[in-house]
């Protein structure tokens, strides 16, 4: 299960099920879950801990230093979750701050080819990251989140669950959930109808989502009296409180 040329070190944990391709190298702090498969000339350094049935593509660096000037050399970490595919050449990143420390990653995500995750991000569950998208340190990806190729996000961003950006999107603010976005900076086109019927919301949902986009973004109100009218809204649409909660946790502004 393990080449004979892969350098692992012996106080890394690997489950018993665990393969390992030619010329990869698995540092000291490592713990890997099992039935994950690693390729061939992968790097997986720092205090990383990666969970069950995950996939490591040939020259992915996972767990390295934190790109990150401020960071001298504190022990932090990076936590990936289950069933996550991480494709040739992606880096993912360690924790930077000494605050958090972290970098998190939940399940069944997929990364593609030179995708980047910086210090400190966490991201949910089923999220895309398309080629040569990148994410900056602290930011924070939702469930289902679709960040298409070359998508590039400020720190400390926040985009929400569902939500979907067009190739080249520039994000220096808060996406909320449900809304697509393109352009530099990123501005919001509507509601990402496709995906969310293949993720088995009803065409009344997306009717509600659909007019909630238009209370925020169209109404030209100002954005608590939009709050207000979607919160009213909630008690009966249950599909608009993440939104709602979203914008409450917003601390960059909103992409409007």
């Amino acid at each position: 299960m393990i080449d004979a040329t892969a350098i692992i070190s012996p106080d890394a944990q690997l489950a018993a099920d665990v393969e390992v391709g030619p010329y990869t190298i698995i540092g000291p702090k490592v713990t890997i879950g099992p039935r994950t498969w690693i390729g061939p000339h992968a790097v997986i350094n720092g205090e990383t801990v990666i969970g069950a049935d995950n996939k490591i593509y040939q020259f992915a660096s996972i767990g390295a230093a934190p790109q990150d000037k401020k960071y001298e050399g504190g022990p932090t970490r990076l936590v990936i979750g289950d069933r996550n595919v991480f494709r040739e050449f992606c880096t993912i990143n360690r924790g930077a701050s000494l605050e958090q420390g972290l970098t998190s990653i939940g399940d069944d995500n997929l990364f593609m080819a030179y995708a980047h995750v910086a210090h400190d991000c966490i991201i949910g569950n089923h999220a895309i990251m398309v080629n040569y998208a990148g994410i900056a340190g602290h930011v924070e990806i939702g469930d289902w989140a679709i960040l298409s190729g070359y998508t590039g996000v400020h720190q400390f961003v926040k985009i929400g669950a569902h939500a979907f950006t067009a190739a080249l999107t520039g994000v220096t603010q808060d996406l909320p959930p449900y809304v697509m976005a393109t352009g530099y900076p990123a501005e919001p086109r509507g509601i990402n109808v496709e995906g969310l019927k293949r993720r088995g919301f009803g065409a009344g949902q997306i009717r509600n989502l659909r007019n909630a986009f238009k209370i925020l973004y169209r109404s030209e109100l100002p954005l608590a009296e939009a709050v207000r009218r979607l919160a009213e809204l909630a008690t009966t649409q249950p599909e608009l409180t993440i939104l709602i909660e979203f914008i409450a946790a917003s601390e960059r502004r909103l992409a409007r």
